[in-house]
């Protein structure tokens, strides 16, 4: 599938008609399909809508779900892309794309281990009871009917784990040590109020009709459903399935193992590129950003090695908040700043705004320094002395703006393009700018001081890293021990997060792919687009073309810089926006 989406690619600014029968078929199996992943619970074009009920997990679901892709991809395959108008044609790849990683999902049966070392489907419950309620009763009562659902839902996610643990299918054992903490929280809750699940109704404003009739049936709906539900789970992960948990590491020695890891490169990258390959790509990217690290400790005329220099970031007080209000206010701050750059790089702004919050006190100590989206940054303010601020603007202008807070938001507000751009995220597209992001922060002038241009490569690292340790574990047997000190040899990451990162990579296999390779693709792109262009290269028109796209496979991305290329550098909206 994916070497003939590949090849599809170039024919994206190939001549088409305005519209064609072609374009009228697609469009017909899109709107289906998505019209039928919202009926089974997989998609919402309304993000801020409060749904009612948890989606069904079952086997049955599972195997209805791989028929039903199945067949739309039969009826993709019936449709010649080159007969597609060229907006279509581009719709069509990124489409495409998607329901191949729908139907490797089905394949591997992934939805036998809905868990890994960074999350898990508990976790996804707990989120969204976090998340704001800001209109009428009927959300409230959405809500009810979701609390309502969790037994069902848990169970038939336990069956999904015990399935999974029959076949070895499971997390590695050393990544989830502890990381039933947040089952454990609502298990041994003493009543309602105590639980997550209640914050909704304690910020409940007093002008939502009937709110106490809803706040007393939410109280008797969790404690007589939700924590139940989570204490039989609880018995099942402590009895039988954390006890099962498999030893060894590697993806390649799950069933059929070797072809499992090569799915989740495709399904995190979006490229077709071998274990080996990548590995080799991350040693030489590791060696060149070294030697951007020893420029710097030459810089601030460190007396030392660039080992003992690591070490003196890593424990020297300067460079760390004492407080969590000290380090929510510096990564405010570093956000602000971004906005007075703004304008110099993009041309088009999103209307979302973001808050910036600490990361839940049940999560953070398995939790990343930070994460971002639509509405939010959250900054993990557990173990302060892990939490470096020389980091911290790299880490802003990643999750917050223009990183994952800008990005989504304006794919998310882009009406032009159909709902499975907009609503949808590849990993290797939004994560692959993000990263971008980090780097552009150096041509802003964002970074103020040598030790912040620092934190920026040592996050370049990091993720150049991820390629030497994401396939070293997968595909060449390395150890954890042999993961750890690969990334204290050549980051300034702080212990903590150098176990936190490389449990999530033993975990979660492929994802952490995604970052540099599409950073790469960005920068590969951009710099073919100036040396075409020379004085007609507008970065701000270069930066809203990308963004324009949504969330787009990396040949996509490619693709359509060769068409701002071939339109003189012209960019996505009208010159007067």
């Amino acid at each position: 599938m994916i070497l003939t989406f590949l090849t599809a690619t170039a024919a994206i600014a190939a001549p088409s008609p305005a519209a064609t029968s072609a374009d009228a078929a697609f469009t017909a199996i899109w709107q289906a399909e998505w019209k039928w992943r919202q009926q089974e619970g997989l998609a919402d074009d309304d993000r801020d809508a409060a749904n009612d009920r948890l989606p069904d997990v079952s086997a049955a679901a599972q195997a209805r779900r791989a028929a039903y892709w199945q067949g739309v991809m039969q009826r993709l395959r019936a449709i010649d892309p080159a007969r597609l108008s060229p907006e279509q044609r581009v719709n069509y790849l990124v489409y495409r794309n998607q329901i191949a990683g729908f139907l490797d999902d089905q394949q591997f049966r992934e939805w036998e281990k809905p868990l890994n070392g960074d999350s898990a489907f508990w976790g996804d419950l707990q989120y969204a009871a976090r998340g704001q309620f800001a209109r009428g009763a009927s959300d409230y009562r959405n809500y009810l009917k979701l609390l309502s659902d969790i037994p069902r839902y848990l169970d038939q996610q336990t069956d999904n784990l015990r399935a999974g643990l029959k076949r070895g299918f499971t997390p590695p054992a050393v990544v989830m040590k502890g990381r039933e903490a947040p089952v454990v929280a609502i298990a041994e809750a003493k009543d309602a109020e105590a639980t997550v699940f209640w914050q909704p109704f304690a910020t409940m404003p007093a002008s939502v009709p009937g709110r106490d009739a809803l706040r007393a049936e939410a109280k008797r709906v969790i404690e007589a459903q939700v924590i139940p539900a989570h204490r039989k789970l609880l018995a099942y992960l402590r009895t039988t399935y954390f006890p099962g948990l498999r030893t060894a590491l590697d993806a390649t020695s799950y069933p059929d193992g070797a072809a499992y890891y090569r799915s989740r490169i495709r399904q995190f990258t979006t490229l077709d590129m071998s274990p080996e390959e990548i590995h080799a790509l991350g040693l030489s990217e590791v060696a060149k950003i070294r030697a951007e690290m020893e420029a710097i400790r030459k810089e601030v005329k460190f007396q030392g090695d660039l080992k003992a220099f690591l070490t003196f970031l890593r424990t020297d007080p300067q460079f760390y908040a004492t407080t969590p209000a000290q380090l929510l206010k510096e990564a405010a701050w570093e956000a602000k700043r971004f906005d007075a750059m703004a304008s110099r790089w993009f041309g088009r702004n999103p209307r979302a705004r973001f808050a910036i919050r600490p990361v839940p006190a049940d999560i953070a100590p398995f939790y990343t320094a930070g994460r971002g989206g639509p509405g939010g940054y959250l900054v993990n303010t557990y173990d302060l002395p892990a939490r470096p601020l020389f980091q911290l603007p790299a880490l802003t202008l990643h999750e917050s703006a223009p990183g994952h807070a800008w990005q989504m938001s304006l794919a998310n507000e882009n009406t032009s393009l159909p709902p499975f751009r907009r609503y949808s995220y590849i990993s290797a597209f939004g994560e692959g700018w993000a990263l971008y992001c980090e780097r552009l922060g150096d041509e802003m002038g964002f970074y103020e001081t040598p030790y912040e241009r620092f934190g920026m490569l040592s996050y370049q690292m990091w993720r150049a890293a991820r390629l030497v340790v994401d396939t070293g574990v997968h595909a060449k047997g390395w150890t954890r021990d042999q993961s750890l000190a690969f990334l204290r040899d050549n980051t300034a990451l702080s212990e903590r997060e150098i176990g936190t990162e490389v449990d999530r990579y033993i975990g979660w296999p492929g994802q952490a792919l995604s970052y540099y390779l599409g950073q790469l693709a960005i920068q590969r792109s951009r710099a073919k687009a100036e040396k075409a262009l020379g004085d007609r290269f507008d970065i701000r028109a270069f930066h809203d073309t990308v963004l324009s796209l949504g969330s787009v496979p990396l040949p996509v991305l490619e693709a359509r810089v060769d068409q701002f290329i071939a339109d003189g550098g012209k960019g996505p909206y009208p010159a007067e926006e």
